[in-house]
């Protein structure tokens, strides 16, 4: 270590308080040398026109001291300059007296006065401080006049709630992809238990299937957690996709899972073209049309449009099914999270991702979701998407297809 910098180590360091009243002190030092400059420069001026108006006798009175050079005009002109001097003398102490002790009173007040203003800034700083993993609802709650210092508390108030819920939400993830992880497992270690306890080809066979079951939920359960972790990254490379080319590809992927239900499907699927990530898309399209399947009733009908507007596109898929509380759409968008009772597991059911991957999917292409529950029962969801740069616009003749309806 170099003298330079253990000097700088002794040295205390230089709060914002303590520069704010060095600014505070030298703008007011400053300011009141330039006031007693130019006063002493006034003073000075008056008294050096009062000195040249000494009168002089006219006509001139001839008297014998006239040539002396103590005449007594010369002795009052030297008086005056004389008195003039120390009237200036007199002045320049008393004024630099005068500002030594105005700077002093000067720079405690505005020691106080900063600290008044920091004061809020300290208020932040202890809450930073006491704030952790366990007690994000600390808030600073400032109080006072809405001005800079407010609003920045205020920002962080709304940040530190964002963080709360962020926190809140990613512990509720782990602990139920956990949990979700562990279902699996713990099927195939008792069907593996229960074949080995009383091992025939039967048990054998049937801990096989169990075993083939439960690895294909855990395949399904990790492709989803990619993906819904894949979306939340964002969009790394934009492609030109037509959306209804995918929901076309999504309704051909449940086409047995449709027919098996006897569900009445209709769509009317518009030229969609944007830009996005394909496999995202694709994703999305897969996800909406297979959650408005899994949540049907038998016999039930869903419902499939896609739209194209001057800067967007849009994708309505609405099904029959059982009510959903209008409380409760919201909370079905958040990861793991089931509503009915056939959302909670079994066989075919799903993790509780399908709407959460939809939710990040389209905020990862900077869209727009909404979700409305049907009085008769079932969901209605909008998922809106700009089209992005370079994507070409369909003719108004294709802006609407005509509807299709499937039994």
């Amino acid at each position: 270590m170099t003298a330079v910098g253990s000097i700088a180590r002794l040295r205390p360091a230089a709060t914002i308080r303590l520069r704010l009243t060095v600014l505070y002190g030298g703008l007011f030092v400053a300011v009141g040398v330039l006031l007693l400059t130019i006063t002493y420069g006034l003073f000075a001026r008056q008294l050096q026109a009062r000195g040249r108006g000494v009168p002089r006798p006219d006509p001139p009175v001839l008297s014998p001291y006239a040539n002396d050079p103590g005449s007594i005009r010369e002795r009052i002109v030297e008086a005056l300059a004389q008195q003039r001097a120390e009237a200036l003398s007199e002045l320049l102490t008393q004024s630099v007296l005068a500002l030594a002790l105005v700077s002093i009173v000067a720079t405690a007040l505005g020691w106080v006065m900063a600290g008044r203003v920091l004061g809020p800034l300290r208020d932040i700083t202890a809450a930073a401080r006491r704030l952790s993993t366990h007690n994000l609802d600390e808030r600073i709650n400032l109080r006072g006049p809405r001005d800079e210092l407010k609003e920045l508390a205020d920002t962080i108030d709304a940040m530190l709630g964002r963080l709360a819920a962020a926190f809140e939400a990613q512990r509720r993830f782990v602990a139920n992809a956990s949990h979700e992880l562990r279902t699996p497992l713990t099927v195939q270690r008792a069907a593996v238990d229960v074949a080995l306890a009383r091992p025939s080809l039967e048990s054998l066979l049937t801990m096989a299937r169990r075993i083939r079951a439960a690895t294909r939920r855990h395949e399904h359960l990790i492709a989803s957690l990619l993906a819904l972790a894949r979306s939340e990254r964002g969009i790394e490379r934009y492609e030109p996709v037509d959306l209804a080319a995918a929901v076309r590809d999504a309704l051909a992927a449940a086409a047995g899972d449709i027919e098996l239900k006897g569900l009445r499907l209709a769509h009317a699927l518009a030229p969609t073209p944007l830009s996005g990530d394909p496999v995202l898309l694709e994703r999305l399209a897969g996800n909406l049309v297979e959650n408005a399947v899994r949540h049907n009733a038998e016999g039930g009908w869903i419902d499939v449009r896609t739209e194209a507007g001057p800067g967007s596109v849009t994708l309505h898929v609405a099904n029959s099914g059982a009510r959903v509380a209008p409380e409760a759409v919201a909370a079905l968008f958040e990861p793991f999270r089931r509503h009915a009772p056939d959302r909670a597991g079994g066989a075919g059911q799903g993790h509780g991702l399908g709407l959460s991957i939809v939710a990040a999917i389209t905020h990862a292409h900077l869209g727009r979701y909404a979700a409305r529950a049907r009085e008769e029962g079932g969901l209605e969801v909008s998922v809106t998407l700009p089209r992005g740069a370079h994507t070409p616009v369909p003719a108004a003749k294709d802006a609407r297809a005509a509807p299709t309806i499937r039994a």
